[in-house]
């Protein structure tokens, strides 16, 4: 697999958020503005590219039976270091605000997980690295978005500028929950459409991760 298919195919054909449906709890929660989306979106690339690379090189030493804690505690060292980081970095200290719970919790986030179970468990760190910023770059492009349009409609600004809206008043709702789900299912739709990607089967049929799940299920003899 080239470079450039494994880093688009996180982008178009996998993304994450908008095609795997993954990751939903922070992309709901965190996007009510622009600039918390992106910034939720580049600390969980920097902890998936790091916890792809470190597992990957590490994917001989790590038995299977116990390998998804050994992948929690990897990926639950990087973001405690990036949490760090972003306390002791005064003009980050924002976003460490911002994100609140959800920071810590990135700790957990299944797109890791997926990752380092079906594709950076069973390749080189190179390419592992080129998955992570793939998938990253989706996810935050994915969180970027949503923020954007719930902003702009939820509050008639876009990263902190007010936007003139005329005669249109902001609507509060795309800054609660409700407007949230709302927005998710349009920007699906929307994506489904360009893309001209047919509807999934509901199920474990449908899911693109779907052995990753059969190996759990199988007490990862295989």
């Amino acid at each position: 697999m080239s470079c450039l298919k494994t880093f688009l195919n996180g982008i178009i054909k996998e993304n994450p958020v908008l095609v795997m449906l993954l990751g939903t709890c922070p992309t709901l929660a965190v996007t009510t503005t622009a600039a918390n989306g992106l910034g939720m979106g580049i600390t969980t690339m920097f902890a998936l590219v790091f916890s792809n690379v470190a597992i990957s090189l590490l994917k001989g030493l790590i038995p299977r039976q116990v390998r998804l804690p050994c992948y929690i505690v990897i990926v639950a060292g990087f973001v405690t270091f990036l949490s760090f980081m972003l306390q002791i970095i005064p003009w980050l200290y924002w976003l460490y605000e911002s994100l609140g719970l959800f920071l810590p919790l990135i700790a957990v986030n299944c797109i890791i997980f997926e990752r380092a179970e079906a594709f950076a468990s069973k390749n080189n760190p190179f390419i592992s690295l080129i998955d992570g910023l793939g998938m990253g770059a989706g996810f935050t492009l994915a969180l970027f978005v949503m923020g954007s349009a719930r902003e702009i409609l939820g509050s008639g600004s876009w990263m902190g500028l007010k936007i003139p809206m005329g005669e249109i008043s902001p609507m509060m709702i795309f800054g609660l929950p409700a407007g949230g789900f709302f927005m998710y299912g349009i920007i699906i739709a929307f994506v489904g459409k360009i893309t001209k990607k047919p509807p999934r089967a509901i199920g474990c049929e449908g899911c693109p991760s779907r052995g990753v799940c059969k190996d759990f299920a199988k007490g990862g003899d295989n």
